[in-house]
């Protein structure tokens, strides 16, 4: 990418009509462009308030300078501020609910495991150092490798058992596999009287979710769900590797949670390979005061969802909770138009005469087509920066390597020019990217900047007592709570189950919609990011719907051909891929590939829902329920 012939090199004025592509762009100077984005930004919050403006990011650059310094713009502006829903909340609201904290046990033990389940991720594609563990434990302890997915990823190739379940059907899995523990007594009855809330309740709860109710929703055998509970239930040094994909539905942070009690039966937590772990966002600690701007932070403004843009930009009264409307747009580190859900309401949305739009961008995304102006971005190798890791314990110092493309620019140095031109001053401002990293790590009580890039690496990596929560979980009484109060974890927690259960609100098959989709990440591509590169999308070859062949011989589609695929936002027209490595009723679309990479210009998201998730929002990409059809009269390559 850093060397691509369409990277973005020089700030553009938009002077034809919205989305209509790069020809209805002129370059313009640095200076043209940020005096006219601060005109408009002005012109807008004196007319609506500051909330009219709406800084919109997420994460396509991952550093805590790049990445959440638009934070500081935010708070030092009032303007509108974010929920961002895109990828973790779900997940994340699951794991605390019961343990507490955001961390789990150390990534490397997984070397020391004599069980790995890779509930909910296909690390073969998104986390390649989980499987040099994995091949380690594998190599050298013998260790079985368990994956929980709804269809035959790269990982489940690699497994010794693959439960095959239907999508969002996790919390009963979960609960079987309980129901079986307490049943065969493979349970660890003091670990569970020391740490663990509820346990007395917890088992009566469980009576009643045997593997053969479990099978009847899950679509698996009450058999394979009886050997999985053996198999970890007889296995000390069992190692729960949790993913975000199993999360990305209605129920997700329910079936998060009901899956995290595993190691908590099992006493798994106390051994070195044993135990669980989602992510470790929360064992950093890292002091972002000045960087974010903690100290201008005004918690009366609105918080937006970033999942609801569409919503937002259309005037729903009810995102915009009773404030002004979205007149103005500051983009950064993300691709709506393509991310986010109900792709159609998101460009009506985008299309508004009354909207001015700035994105920042490193490539001329759909997005970048419907603003106004758009400035050309560094890439991570352009610039200085810092990241903590959510799969492994390392801090990590960067410098930019190379110098930066044409005329781009930095995130931070963009915020901070903008907030000069419409007269607001910061600490986190007036300083260079370097200064902040240094700053910061050392009020985090690490070593500076220049000693940390030196080596490479700080490892933040906590003892295993702490790790694995042999000094308790970071709940107030120190337990893990099978029975979380959920109101802490999230305002929408009236419909949470009390304790693990299977959470039907899932946006199930029906006889108007009677297949599943799960729009799962590709291989070659991270999210939108690579989606420009001639090598991934020759990998990637097209967007393609995967199907088992005997639903396709039901509705007479053929391999290769096209086949239309829809529910009540959109419908959406792409290859049919015959695969049988899922259940009936399930179909596939490996994505994020460009709205314009599909046939009639409308890709997978236009299918997803944005209603939240419960019980404190989140995406729901993985929940949507579609009818297919062949098309028929086209023409249309062959497979």
């Amino acid at each position: 990418r850093i060397h691509h012939p369409e990277q973005l090199g020089h700030p553009l004025r938009r002077r034809g009509g919205r989305g209509e592509g790069r020809s209805a762009f002129e370059a313009i100077s640095w200076e043209q462009a940020l005096d006219e984005v601060a005109e408009h930004f002005t012109r807008a919050m004196q007319q609506h308030g500051n909330q009219t403006l709406w800084p919109y990011h997420y994460a396509g650059t991952m550093g805590l300078v790049q990445r959440d310094s638009i934070e500081l713009f935010r708070n030092l502006l009032k303007t509108s501020r974010q929920h961002s829903t895109f990828c973790i909340t779900l997940a994340d609201a699951g794991w605390i609910a019961g343990t507490g904290v955001k961390r789990g046990s150390d990534p490397r033990t997984m070397a020391d495991s004599d069980l790995i389940v890779m509930w909910g991720g296909n690390p073969v594609y998104t986390q390649v150092n989980v499987m040099h563990h994995v091949a380690r434990a594998r190599r050298e302890r013998n260790a079985k490798l368990v994956v929980v997915d709804p269809y035959y990823t790269a990982t489940a190739k690699k497994a010794d058992q693959h439960l095959m379940l239907r999508p969002g059907t996790d919390g009963a899995l979960a609960c079987a596999v309980m129901h079986q523990l307490f049943a065969d007594d493979m349970v660890d009855r003091e670990y569970l009287a020391q740490y663990c809330d509820v346990p007395t309740e917890l088992e009566q709860h469980l009576q009643s979710k045997s593997p053969a109710w479990a099978a009847g929703i899950t679509g698996l055998e009450a058999g394979e769900i009886i050997d999985f509970a053996r198999l970890y239930g007889n296995t000390e040094r069992s190692f729960l590797r949790l993913g975000y994909g199993f999360t990305r539905s209605r129920n997700g942070a329910a079936n998060m949670h009901a899956a995290s009690c595993l190691p908590a039966l099992t006493g798994a937590w106390r051994y070195p390979g044993g135990g669980a772990l989602y992510a470790n966002g929360g064992i950093y600690g890292i002091d972002q005061s000045v960087i974010k701007g903690l100290d201008v932070l005004d918690t009366s403004t609105r918080v937006l969802d970033q999942s609801r843009i569409g919503d937002v930009l259309c005037g729903n009264p009810r995102d915009l909770q009773g404030g002004p409307p979205v007149t103005a747009l500051l983009v950064q580190n993300t691709n709506p138009v393509v991310v986010a859900p109900e792709t159609k309401k998101v460009i009506q949305g985008f299309a508004r005469d009354d909207l001015f739009t700035c994105v920042h961008e490193q490539f001329f995304t759909e997005t970048a087509a419907m603003a106004d102006i758009v400035l050309p971005a560094t890439m991570f190798l352009e610039h200085d920066d810092f990241y903590q890791a959510g799969g492994h314990t390392h801090v990590q110092v960067t410098r930019g390597l190379v110098t930066p493309f044409a005329e781009c620019r930095s995130n931070h140095w963009v915020l901070a020019q903008l907030a000069d031109r419409l007269g607001f001053r910061h600490a986190g401002f007036q300083k260079e990217a370097r200064e902040l990293i240094d700053e910061s790590l050392r009020l985090s009580g690490l070593p500076g900047e220049q000693t940390s890039f030196q080596n490479h690496w700080v490892d933040c990596a906590p003892a295993f007592e702490t790790s694995n929560f042999i000094d308790g979980f970071e709940t107030p009484d120190k337990r893990f709570h099978f029975k979380p109060d959920w109101s802490r974890v999230g305002p929408a927690f009236e419909q949470m189950p009390e304790l693990p259960d299977y959470m039907p609100i899932a946006n199930d098959a029906d006889a108007q919609h009677p297949f599943r989709l799960v729009a799962a990440p590709a291989r070659q591509f991270l999210n939108t990011s690579f989606t420009e590169t001639r090598t991934s999308q020759m990998a990637e070859t097209r967007p393609t719907l995967m199907l088992r062949s005997d639903d396709a011989a039901r509705y007479s589609i053929k391999d290769g051909g096209l086949v239309r695929v829809g529910n009540r936002l959109a419908d959406i027209l792409l290859h049919a891929k015959i695969f049988d490595g899922m259940q009936p009723g399930v179909v596939i679309i490996e994505s994020i590939w460009p709205n314009q990479a599909f046939i009639e210009g409308l890709g997978v998201n236009a299918l997803v829902s944005a209603e939240p998730g419960l019980p404190n929002g989140g995406a729901i990409y993985h929940d949507t329920a579609v009818w297919i059809q062949p098309e028929t009269g086209r023409q249309h390559e062959s497979a």
